[in-house]
């Protein structure tokens, strides 16, 4: 997929501050630059969901591992897993997100909040009342709050890149584990 709108011209402090947290400028902010003000929007907003600390750092991660994979947003996932990585993680989960459902590295509520993710990004939405219970006992109020809005937020973002056809660049190629891939549904048939 190539990109369906052409990248802006950041002004140079954008640009430079981006190198230095990312290690180069991402290209789904090149294209919202058209628009200056959605773009600093969005910016500030993902770092105010970024600084929430109700709820667990892993589970959030892999939480937005799962959407990117189920949108199909290899921006998303390469970056979610690089970050994965900088924050400390555990990268041999992290990097069996695209495929959870067959990996045998996830406990209950990992695979519970994966399982979560997905349902809220299917459309329509399929969270169950048991689901969503199950998560709320063992989360609590706050925390499950805060998955559910990062949640909601990862599929802005990751719909938004698809969409404008911004694709991977390869941020996750610095990480130690390689990123295992989304199982293709002739795979997922067959372990099934």
């Amino acid at each position: 997929m190539a990109l369906r709108i052409p990248k802006a011209e950041l002004p140079s402090e954008l640009a430079e501050n981006m190198i230095k947290q990312l290690g180069a400028v991402p290209e789904n902010v090149e294209v919202l630059w058209h628009s200056p003000q959605v773009t600093q929007d969005s910016l500030e907003f993902g770092a105010r969901i970024g600084a929430w600390n109700g709820a667990d750092a892993s589970l959030k991660s892999f939480a937005h591992m799962a959407v990117a994979a189920q949108v199909g947003c290899s921006w998303c996932l390469d970056v979610g897993y690089f970050q994965a990585q900088n924050e400390n993680l555990d990268l041999t989960k992290a990097s069996q997100v695209p495929r959870w459902r067959e990996s045998d590295v996830f406990d209950a509520l990992e695979r519970d909040v994966l399982e979560y993710a997905e349902a809220m990004t299917n459309t329509p939405p399929t969270v169950t009342d048991e689901l969503y219970a199950g998560l709320l006992d063992r989360l609590g109020p706050a925390a499950m709050v805060e998955l559910t809005a990062f949640i909601a937020y990862v599929n802005l973002a990751t719909r938004a890149n698809v969409a404008n056809g911004v694709t991977s660049q390869g941020f996750s190629a610095a990480c130690e584990i390689p990123l295992a891939p989304r199982p293709t549904p002739s795979d997922a048939a067959a372990t099934a």
